[in-house]
Order: structure tokens, then sequence, then C-alpha cells
């Protein structure tokens, strides 16, 4: 049995050795975490991560199937069941974080990834992005329904970026460092203080602007807690 599930991860692993870049089981798996915390600390919507969900997901059938073969009343294949609900709970949670930023950011979110530039990182899956203009829509006819049909001429029409709130970047986070940093430029709390620079020691953990790290998020040189 333990060599049956010992195989889960490794099989699909070699799958994939043809890859440039090619994580071992516990590696993803640590991926998709530090995805998930910082997608739910975050006050905005990060780069997806598709190419891991969509490995994670690939392994999680892998384990299902493997765990099929295990025979009944084996002590370890609840252990591993709880393995595999603990990663799919943390997989569901991350995307339903990343849709809720959706609905709730849809029309600034489509325009972002409206003006990303050639060679940026996407910011909605294809699936994300099908959602998300879909949202829209429904949103704008439903509002035209409901309401602006029976305004004004002149108010009926809406300004979707200016009716729905962008994130607050300056809100306040936790976060752990994971490379050291130096010279981070901190924006003063009040109009009596002026901007400081600290440097950002390897482990330490403090708690900051999100505006002033939010580069070292999308780069993973720190991590939200």
């Amino acid at each position: 049995m333990s060599d049956a599930l010992s195989d889960d991860w490794n099989d699909v692993q070699q799958e994939d050795d043809s890859q440039e870049d090619v994580m071992t089981p516990a590696e993803l798996i640590a991926k998709l975490e530090e995805a998930w915390l910082n997608e739910k600390f975050s006050p905005e919507l990060l780069e997806n991560k598709s190419e891991v969900v969509e490995c994670v997901m690939e392994q999680l059938t892998h384990m299902e199937s493997n765990l099929q073969r295990v025979k009944k009343g084996d002590a370890k294949a609840s252990v591993h069941r709880m393995e595999i609900d603990r990663i799919r709970f943390v997989l569901s949670s991350y995307l339903r974080s990343r849709l809720q930023k959706i609905e709730k950011y849809f029309p600034h979110v489509l325009e972002k990834e409206k003006s990303r530039r050639d060679g940026e990182p996407s910011l909605l899956s294809p699936e994300e992005c099908a959602f998300a203009k879909e949202y829209y829509t429904n949103t704008e006819t439903y509002l035209k329904a409901v309401a602006l049909k029976r305004m004004p001429p002149n108010l009926q029409t809406v300004d979707m970026l200016k009716a729905v709130p962008e994130p607050c970047l300056d809100s306040f986070v936790f976060l752990r460092v994971k490379e050291r940093q130096e010279n981070i430029m901190v924006e003063p709390e009040t109009d009596d203080q002026r901007e400081y620079v600290v440097d950002l020691e390897e482990g330490s953990q403090h708690l900051m602007r999100y505006r002033t790290i939010a580069p070292l998020v999308s780069s993973g040189a720190v991590q939200l807690i």
C-alpha cells in the first residue's frame, strides 16, 4: 500500500520530466499554499497560478485513483485520505478567494487585464476572464432592467469603474520575509512624518502597508501571513 501511495506524486512528476522546471511534490504543495495565503490576505487580485492549480488537480486525481487500489481497513489509507482532503480544501479556498475578488472588483480587474503589456503575466486565467466578462455583462443588464431605464435620460448610463470601489492598497498586511530586502521606502503615516527606508531581514515578520510591499509579494520575496 505504501509503495502505491508513495508513487502518487512521482508518477505524474516523471511525466513532466521534459519540462524545464520540475517541482517535487512538497515544493508543489508549498507553491499552492503560498499562492493561497497571498491571495487570501492581499487586498487586490494577484497573478493567476493556473499552472500550479492544473498540476495539483491532476495529481489529486492520480492520488484518488491509487487510493482506490488500497485494501479496505488499512489504517494508512485514512491518513492519506485526510491529506487529499486537506489539499483539496486549500485548492478550493484559493479559487474561491479569487472569484470573490473578481465579483467585488470586476471592472477594475478587467481594465487591468486589458491594459496589461506584452510579456507581463496574466492576471486572469481564461476561465476567470470569461467569468469576469459575463459577470460584468449580467450586472450591467440587471442595473438597466431594474433601475437605469426608469431614470431620466441623462442618468441612464453608469461608469462601472467609478461605481465599483477599487481595492484598498493602503490597507495593512502581515508578512514574512523570504529573501533579504534592502532600502524599502516606507511612506509616512501622518503629515508630520517623513518617508524612511528600512531593511527587511530574511525570516523577520512585519506589519506594513500593502502598497509598499506589493512588488515583493509578486516577486515571491515576501509571504503574506
